[in-house]
């Protein structure tokens, strides 16, 4: 039996209970208090807290994320750190005006489709037990079975669609989640523990500016339940969204973001761009399209999600087209062998 301690979050005067075998962050998110956190795998850095008093156990985090002087200096990160004793920790905690943070719960599933829809790339769809609250964008963490560890997927579908998610799973060779499971023997109808919401990536639907979304790879799914939330709700936000694919084989959803286009022509504009083939849409790299597209960005919100090399180069192209880094918000796709090498600011493991 586990040992429970208390673990004060300053500067929020909160108090949450925490066993000795549960991450500090996972017992603040169930008790409903927010922490910035982006992995919750000890790999990116931004859950980075101060131990003003008492003692933890560092666990797995990352020596890139955590380095050991940060460690004598009494830093720690969160989302994997456990108390040996009671806890007082000091967080660089934001409010944003207009933001919700749902608690994180655990639920079971049913496997309901499992298509694949592009090359090395599948469509899970998942009926909960009870509906999870999100904000478009987020993500949720799902069990391997037999395995001790979690994947984590970002959620296509609206929070309109609370009962059922959509997740866009890209194949990691060797990956525990996907060459193991997923792709190998899940089937509909099997059934899935899971947990969420989590992550720092989502609409801030209280901003009014029009927004561009560049995605690459499965980095499409968090922008599809970004699009759906603002087209479906009736919010007025412009749409500019722009899917980075290497071949016709890579892209999916095509359709879908077409016929969008076709009921909201005023509101939502949708660039496939193929880097590696030849057809009738735009070629080259997605952020030279994006350059292409705009004289000036200022004025407007961004949204990035995908491969590391894809935001980065996205990153840089938006900022030399004068829109500032507090416009602009990012999610980094990883499979887990990235956790090794280190150097990585908000990584969701996939593989």
């Amino acid at each position: 039996m586990s040992e429970t301690f208390t673990i004060t979050i300053e500067p929020l005067e909160r108090e949450v209970e925490c066993r000795s075998d549960q991450p500090i962050l996972d017992a603040c998110l169930r008790a409903g208090v927010w922490l910035p956190h982006a992995c919750t795998h000890g790999t990116c850095g931004t859950c980075k807290v101060d131990v003003l008093d008492g003692d933890v156990e560092h666990n797995d985090a990352s020596d890139f994320a955590l380095m050991e002087f940060e460690r004598n200096e009494g830093k720690t990160l969160v989302c994997v750190a456990t108390p040996s004793s009671d806890v007082t920790i000091e967080a660089d905690v934001e409010f944003e005006e207009g933001v919700t943070h749902h608690p994180v719960q655990d639920y079971t599933g049913t496997v309901a489709a499992l298509d694949d829809i592009a090359r090395a790339t599948r469509r899970l769809v998942i009926d909960l037990d009870h509906d999870m609250p999100f904000n478009p964008g987020q993500y949720l963490a799902i069990d391997v079975p037999g395995k001790g560890v979690t994947r984590t997927y970002s959620m296509a579908n609206p929070p309109s669609e609370p009962r059922r998610v959509e997740l866009q799973v890209r194949r990691t060779p060797g990956g525990l989640g996907t060459d193991g499971w997923i792709f190998k023997d899940l089937a509909v109808g099997d059934t899935v523990t899971l947990s969420g919401p989590y992550g720092r990536f989502f609409l801030r639907a209280a901003r009014p500016q029009p927004m561009i979304l560049i995605g690459g790879g499965t980095g499409l799914a968090p922008l599809k339940s970004i699009v759906r939330h603002v087209l479906e709700g009736g919010l007025e936000q412009r749409i500019h969204l722009y899917q980075g694919a290497r071949s016709r084989d890579d892209l999916y959803d095509v359709e879908f973001f077409e016929r969008l286009a076709d009921k909201h022509p005023e509101q939502f504009t949708y660039r496939p761009c193929l880097s590696d083939d030849e057809w009738d849409g735009p070629t080259g790299m997605v952020t030279d399209v994006v350059a292409a597209d705009f004289e000036t960005c200022r004025g407007h919100t961004a949204y990035l999600c995908g491969p590391p090399p894809m935001v980065e180069a996205a990153l840089k192209t938006l900022m030399k087209k004068r829109l500032f880094p507090k416009d602009i918000y990012r999610e980094d796709f990883f499979d887990a062998s990235d956790k090794a090498t280190g150097g990585v600011r908000s990584p969701l493991l996939k593989g």
